[in-house]
């Protein structure tokens, strides 16, 4: 009897675990599909979603979606834009003189530096 509570105790504690618990940008496998935690639309998202989100909350991708880099001159801090290449897409963010993959800025969780293009992005 003791462990049949211990058990629905347990479980109970478990449902009561909310998505709000979890870290803006955490990555979670749902079915085929890879999704990221927004937490500000308190939703999952798919990654390139998510990053369209948090573009979107700062004013838009200043650069658009390309697939060469723009003018060094003309870029500012913290600038971004999404890079598409053959392998895929990434989200880039301009940081400190140099355009870095937004993951690298913002530290969502290392699975976006695994996604799209991310991986190819300095080859």
């Amino acid at each position: 009897m003791t462990r049949a509570i211990l058990v629905c105790a347990s479980i109970l504690f478990l449902l009561s675990l909310s998505a709000q618990d979890v870290a803006d940008g955490t990555v979670r496998q749902q079915g085929d599909q890879q999704q990221a935690w927004d937490a500000e639309a308190s939703e999952w998202v798919g990654l390139e979603k998510f990053w369209l989100n948090f573009a979107d909350r700062r004013g838009g991708l200043t650069w658009g979606r390309r697939q060469d880099y723009p003018p060094y001159a003309e870029v500012s801090e913290f600038d971004t834009m999404i890079i598409d290449l053959e392998q895929g897409p990434c989200m880039m963010e301009f940081f400190h003189t140099r355009w870095r993959r937004a993951n690298d800025v913002r530290r969502w969780d290392d699975e976006f530096n695994k996604f799209g293009g991310c991986p190819y992005v300095f080859d």
